[in-house]
């Protein structure tokens, strides 16, 4: 019985690793991100409703509601080989949107790990205001 359980969770473990390698997009820890903002200019793209994005947001974050997201979006034009960081409260929800950019031919994309909250945990300051 052991013995089928550690099979079960071996495999469990490989299917997980297999799909996170395909799945086109990677995951940035907050030090990781301001790295990437400082020295390769990404593109940060804050998919919070405005409200939530006006009350604290990242500095030179640009706000698109997830509700009108879209990879054609005028505000991604010519960001297809950039890096291109999606932002959202958890780091939940902007798995979705990572996944669309990643079908839609942008080379590099991230999702901020723990989202705004993993930025804040991580002590690292925001804006308020647009």
């Amino acid at each position: 019985m052991l013995s089928l359980g550690l099979v079960g969770l071996t495999l469990a473990l490989i299917v997980t690793e297999v799909m996170r390698l395909m799945q086109g997009w990677k995951t940035l820890k907050p030090a990781q991100l301001t790295g990437l903002m400082n020295h390769d200019n990404a593109l940060v793209i804050d998919l919070r409703p405005i409200n939530d994005f006006q009350a604290g947001h990242i500095a030179g974050s640009r706000n698109v509601q997830m509700s009108q997201f879209d990879p054609e979006n005028k505000q991604l034009a010519g960001a297809k080989a950039l890096p291109v960081v999606l932002v959202c409260k958890t780091g939940q929800t902007a798995g979705g949107a990572a996944g669309r950019l990643a079908k839609a031919g942008f080379e590099k994309v991230y999702v901020l790990d723990g989202g705004i909250g993993g930025w804040i945990g991580a002590d690292l300051p925001l804006v308020k205001g647009r």
